[in-house]
């Protein structure tokens, strides 16, 4: 390489540094380890420092990523951080130009919430991150249900953008967690999921879910307190809470034995067995499943039809259905995030937590 190629390449980098500083939008922590990672490589070469203790989350995934690279060369290193740099202002600009393009703007960063004649339909807007719900998106599903329970539709359904119907909790966020602020975290998420659940449990209108590809963790245990959960052949569900050191969440330790049978209900809660749809409509976890490729058709088929029945009579007979449990599961949901705090204090939730991050972080 000729030393004017070397002087264009470190202009280039240069320029990436401050491009870096000027993006808007987070391109999440895979791809800021990653940027990280090239950015030490480019101006220090192999990763020399000592390997950080297995709980400062930060700086243990940031040294995962640097070692990975090994003994990439300066020059390589410096070229591949100015060409992901490149992609994300590229991808930047392409999502702003849509932004601008739209006469309507979204209060949600990770749904869609649209209405569709007489349904009010919340889609979660993840898809490249398989739509793992984070902090952000928990809140932003409390606002948009609290919306559309008020409004005049006679239906709410949730469902998913992409292959996945949702992969459960974004664990990743822990990563960017500081061990002094790990306490506060284990608070915050504590607070956040007893409300979330609880909208759920009280959420006036019938609540669809409409399943369009694999559901995990949390994602799965929210189905019963659906009133109508259809799902595409192809989903599967799983609940890998032992794997993760945790613990059921959403009245699922109430609601699955109840509705499955306390030994089919142990399987999946306990001993994490994925399930397919049809196993899990013959458990009574699924309404109804239907073949992949008719799927949307189906199911919106019937739902418009359903949304043109007499809506209060609809919330009346749910009403009717539902209340007379709601105060076992407001216990349940309180018993069960005391426990899942608890859990997340805990070693091995920890230690399960952060091999996650750092399968996740690996190049």
């Amino acid at each position: 390489m000729t030393s004017g190629a070397m002087r264009a390449s470190q202009e280039d980098f240069e320029r990436a540094k401050r491009q870096v500083k000027d993006l808007k939008e987070d391109p999440g922590n895979e791809v800021k380890l990653k940027l990280y990672a090239l950015f030490k490589q480019a101006t220090e070469g192999p990763c020399t420092s000592p390997k950080p203790s297995m709980l400062d989350f930060v700086n243990k995934a940031k040294w995962d990523a640097w070692n990975t690279l090994g003994s990439l060369p300066k020059d390589t290193a410096r070229q591949n951080y100015v060409d992901l740099v490149a992609s994300l202002v590229s991808a930047q600009s392409l999502n702003q130009e849509k932004t601008s393009s739209n006469d309507s703007k979204s209060e949600y960063e990770n749904l869609v919430v649209t209405r569709e004649g007489n349904i009010t339909k919340i889609m979660l807007n993840r898809p490249a991150k398989k739509n793992a719900i984070n902090a952000k998106m928990y809140n932003e599903i409390v606002l948009a249900l609290e919306a559309a329970g008020k409004d005049d539709s006679s239906l709410t359904v949730i469902t998913g953008n992409g292959d996945y119907y949702s992969s459960g909790n974004d664990l990743s966020e822990f990563g960017i967690v500081l061990p002094e602020d790990i306490e506060k975290k284990i608070q915050d998420s504590y607070l956040l999921l007893r409300k979330f659940v609880e909208h759920f449990i009280d959420f006036p209108k019938p609540l669809v879910a409409v399943v369009n590809g694999s559901a995990v963790g949390i994602a799965v245990t929210l189905l019963p307190l659906f009133d109508i959960v259809y799902a595409t052949d192809k989903a599967t569900f799983h609940t890998p809470f032992t794997q993760l050191g945790q613990s059921p969440e959403a009245c699922s330790s109430y609601t699955f034995p109840k509705i499955m049978g306390s030994v089919k209900a142990a399987e999946m809660l306990i001993f994490g067995r994925k399930v397919t749809a049809q196993e899990a409509c013959a458990r009574g976890l699924v309404t109804e499943v239907f073949p992949d490729s008719t799927f949307q058709k189906e199911v919106w088929t019937r739902l418009k039809a359903y949304s043109q029945l007499p809506p209060k009579s609809m919330v009346a007979s749910k009403q009717l259905i539902r209340n007379f449990e709601k105060k076992t599961l407001h216990r349940i949901n309180v018993e069960e995030c005391a426990l899942l705090r608890e859990r997340w204090a805990s070693e091995d939730c920890l230690n399960a937590i952060v091999n996650f991050i750092n399968r996740k972080s690996k190049l």
